[in-house]
């Protein structure tokens, strides 16, 4: 599932393709996706612009002309590109906006996980998104984790799965995380000292910072907005590596299953915390 690096990768890729273009007219699959498609927003949608484009989580939004947001969420498998008007359509295609200037934006999904979604306004986008999301991995308050960490028996892994703690961390970014704070993803919050409290927080901006730079982690079917992958997949430490030898300290990478995910880690580097 592309997480919160692949995410910014496609607004980024997205923003100088597609804002300040206009909607002249939308194409909607048979098909339905996770939400379904209202077939009045294509008549809403005609004629209006795309201001701009952000994130929210692993959340796209598109800022219409006249106060409505695109909501875009690519699920397992979606990618939404921009392309030529002319340029050979793939299979799985499900919502295409033909945009001014021959342009296509495209949202293609092979497993429907995803979904597009118009809403009336501003207040209406973020009610929905920030009323189950946490801070933004650059925004989290020292306090506030430290707080919401040690106040739960939960393990790490479980903690960093759920968008509400920190939005748009996934599985992948939660393994490399863990490693790099040197952390067992089995490790309860309530058996963490504030030292590494601090050190789990610096280590989540950290590695998703780094994966932004490097366009997000391309393993299936994740592409950025212009159809380019990402490369943060050649430098995973601990993710999908499995007997391979860890980079800090040469232990071959293990994995477990922590809250219903296949968790990897280093059990030199990463040792289970003793019982507070």
């Amino acid at each position: 599932m592309p997480e919160l690096p692949e995410v910014e990768t496609v607004v980024r890729d997205l923003r100088p393709l597609v804002v300040g273009r206009t909607v002249l007219g939308v194409e909607v699959g048979d098909r339905a996706l996770r939400k379904p498609w209202d077939a009045a927003w294509v008549g809403r949608l005609a004629g209006v612009t795309i201001e701009s484009i952000r994130r929210r989580g692993k959340w796209i939004l598109l800022d219409l002309s006249g106060g409505a947001r695109l909501i875009v969420h690519l699920g397992m498998t979606g990618q939404f590109t921009a392309v030529p008007t002319l340029a050979l359509r793939p299979d799985h295609l499900h919502v295409v906006f033909t945009l001014s200037g021959l342009v296509e934006l495209r949202y293609r999904d092979i497993r429907r996980f995803g979904s597009v979604v118009l809403v009336a306004d501003e207040a209406t986008a973020m009610a929905s998104l920030d009323a189950k999301l946490g801070p933004e991995p650059f925004d989290i308050p020292p306090d506030g984790f430290h707080a919401a960490v040690t106040g739960t028996a939960r393990t790490l892994k479980a903690l960093l799965l759920d968008q509400s703690l920190v939005a748009g961390v996934g599985n992948i970014y939660a393994d490399e995380a863990l490693h790099r704070a040197k952390l067992h993803p089995e490790t309860r919050g309530t058996q963490l000292t504030r030292p590494q409290v601090n050190r789990l927080r610096e280590a989540i901006t950290a590695v998703i910072t780094h994966a932004i730079e490097k366009r997000g982690s391309s393993i299936r079917d994740y592409v950025g907005g212009s159809g380019l992958k990402g490369g943060f997949q050649d430098e995973f430490r601990a993710y999908g590596r499995t007997g391979e030898p860890c980079p800090t300290c040469g232990v071959p990478i293990e994995r477990v299953r922590v809250a219903g995910r296949s968790s990897h880690f280093c059990p030199q580097c990463q040792r289970v915390a003793k019982s507070r």
